[in-house]
């Protein structure tokens, strides 16, 4: 009697820490390691893209939300280099050589940055792609540096902005909104 009941209890707990262990095992799992899809981030990505005959230019920004804040002046602060959108450092593609505002551009990729002031942006090309924001960034890689004026909105633009107007005349605008600030940008398009 006294095997059986040893027995018994003992085969109680092995199937006990049969189970804990199964069971904590499974509560265990790591946390995974990849970067949040776009439909769990606060500021998804967002692409704008023209193609002009033989010019595409896109622009992939993260693409943050107003949330009743004042973007620019407080939660950007004026004069500071930024990301132009949220999280990874905008990146611009052009394809063929285009006049941006009065600067020529040639083809490539490069991290576009902004340092807003109140009545203008210096629109920054940058050389060092795959930047997290502007924390690394690097004014001796700069591309090129123009700068644009602001036009002042009436009405707050909730998700921050890019896209270009359809082309006229070989050329398109490229803007950017955000709050109540706009900024546009001319793209002239060579050979057309």
């Amino acid at each position: 009697m006294i095997k059986s009941f040893v027995l018994r209890v003992s085969v109680l707990a092995f199937c006990g820490a049969f189970l804990l262990t199964a069971f904590g095992c499974e509560s265990k799992k790591p946390a995974d390691p990849q970067p949040a899809q776009n439909g769990n981030r606060k500021s998804p990505i967002a692409i704008a893209s023209i193609k002009h005959n033989s010019t595409y230019i896109k622009v992939v920004y993260g693409q943050p939300y107003r949330r009743g804040r004042t973007i620019f002046g407080e939660w950007e602060p004026w004069g500071k280099v930024w990301r132009t959108g949220a999280n990874e450092a905008t990146e611009i593609t052009i394809t063929e050589p285009v006049l941006m505002g009065d600067q020529a551009i040639t083809p490539g990729t490069y991290a576009l940055f902004t340092i807003p002031q109140p009545d203008s942006f210096t629109v920054i090309l940058n050389h060092e792609l795959g930047q997290w924001g502007a924390f690394e960034y690097k004014p001796e890689r700069d591309y090129k540096r123009m700068k644009f004026p602001v036009q002042n909105l009436e009405t707050p633009v909730e998700a921050f902005t890019i896209q270009f107007s359809e082309p006229e005349y070989s050329m398109t605008s490229m803007t950017l909104k955000w709050d109540v600030v706009r900024v546009d940008i001319p793209i002239r398009f060579y050979g057309e």
